[in-house]
């Protein structure tokens, strides 16, 4: 039966001065290693949902919430569909586009694009590449100009600024007296913008709506429309509403899908990361089963007389039970304190150290975000701290069994 004589037992060991220094000295070793693991996994974690974040809010700068589009990529009477779409309250905006594919040359450069038509005065409604332009705005797009906004690293890439112009080749073919030639449009570059997002910024080309549908043969018709919502984690569920409510012939994505391999890679290493560091964490947890051992070695005489007044071997077994556990309690509370710490600085510690040493971890030239974020999230605190926790339990089980298991008559021969 548990009874509080054995946690007063279990406390008084702990605070008692040892007349073995190097156990106490393992003792704190095993705190120290606990709080250094649980500190690390907090802040790596914390590091990676920062990632996670910056990645995906860079990607739906562009890309949208949930995009409608028809099965052969030509909607006609988008206007129809509307209705049925902005019912549901979680839609905040949405706007039509067209979706298409080219090559662009200027002098003696050519690259393959992406071409997406929209109409300025509602691109807004769906995504915020308005305030990613670094020369021109996305009003500078009228129909019937034939202006272009080009990507940032599409535009140096192609030595092209605004003002220049740039031919676009369609994959549309036209027939001529001659043979037949591929379709070709001069257009001018009228802006240039840059999301931080090297996917995008190398091959996006936006151009007006009324102009794509002119150079694309879709009169009156556009690829689909996007959907931005109020919360993008609510786009799977709004998918599967609009699949059943939409008629046949209309194709219905979200964000989650459109770039599942990637999320899916993140989430990969995130869990890998959270094992590796876990395994630190353990590793330094079962240092407790030393210092126990060890404990249980110097206490023989002690533990002898509680049974001789008494005290059962399941009582033996808690005494020392508590003392790993108090251990491991105060280790995973300082690592959680340094991990809350650390974590929630990493974006001022980081820099201080670059400058310190005149260093760059992250150079811009190289990697896609320079700087390091961190999104400390409780959830993940709380399960570091849990995990640790049970961890230094486990780790009691044998040494406190090996004390249960002394014969007061064995251990009291030489004393």
């Amino acid at each position: 039966m548990f009874r509080p004589l054995e946690i007063f037992i279990g406390l008084r060991y702990t605070r008692a001065k040892r007349r073995n220094h190097f156990i106490s000295f393992i003792s704190f070793i095993s705190i120290a290693g606990i709080a250094v693991g649980v500190t690390a996994l907090i802040t790596v974690m914390s590091v990676m949902n920062g990632f996670e974040k910056e990645l995906r809010s860079s990607i739906l700068r562009v890309a949208s919430h949930t995009v409608v589009t028809a099965a052969d990529n030509r909607m006609q009477n988008w206007q129809e569909v509307v209705p049925q779409i902005t019912k549901y309250p979680e839609v905040l905006g949405m706007a039509p586009f067209i979706k298409a594919e080219g090559m662009l040359s200027a002098g003696g450069a050519v690259n393959g694009v992406m071409i997406r038509g929209i109409l300025p005065e509602e691109e807004p409604k769906v995504s915020s590449l308005g305030n990613d332009m670094v020369l021109g705005e996305l009003d500078n797009l009228a129909a019937g100009d034939f202006n272009m906004i080009l990507g940032g690293d599409l535009a140096r890439r192609m030595g092209v600024g605004v003002g220049d112009k740039v031919t676009l080749i369609t994959p549309q073919a036209s027939v001529t007296p001659v043979g037949v030639m591929p379709r070709l449009k001069r257009f001018t570059v009228s802006g240039l913008f840059n999301t931080g997002n090297y996917e995008y910024d190398s091959v996006l080309v936006l151009m007006h709506l009324g102009d794509a549908r002119k150079v694309f043969r879709m009169p009156g018709e556009v690829s689909g429309v996007r959907l931005k919502l109020h919360d993008m984690f609510l786009a799977p569920a709004l998918t599967t509403k609009l699949v059943r409510e939409l008629p046949i012939g209309y194709l219905i994505n979200d964000w989650t899908r459109q770039h599942v391999n990637f999320f899916r890679a993140v989430q990969t290493e995130k869990t890998v990361m959270f094992v590796i560091l876990t395994l630190i964490v353990a590793v330094a947890a079962f240092n407790i089963v030393s210092t126990l051992v060890m404990v249980v070695t110097d206490k023989q005489a002690d533990i002898a007389i509680l049974r001789t007044l008494g005290l059962s071997p399941a009582s033996v077994m808690m005494v020392f039970m508590v003392q790993g556990v108090v251990i491991g309690t105060f280790g995973a509370l300082m690592g959680m304190g340094g991990g809350i710490l650390l974590a929630q600085n990493v974006e001022t510690i980081v820099p201080a150290i670059e400058n310190a040493f005149n260093t760059k971890f992250l150079p811009p030239e190289v990697y896609y975000i320079s700087e390091l974020p961190s999104d400390m999230q409780w959830e993940d605190v709380i399960r570091t701290g849990v995990l640790s926790f049970f961890l230094s339990l486990i780790a009691t089980i044998y040494p406190a069994w090996q004390a249960s298991r002394t014969q007061p008559a064995e251990a009291l021969r030489y004393e």
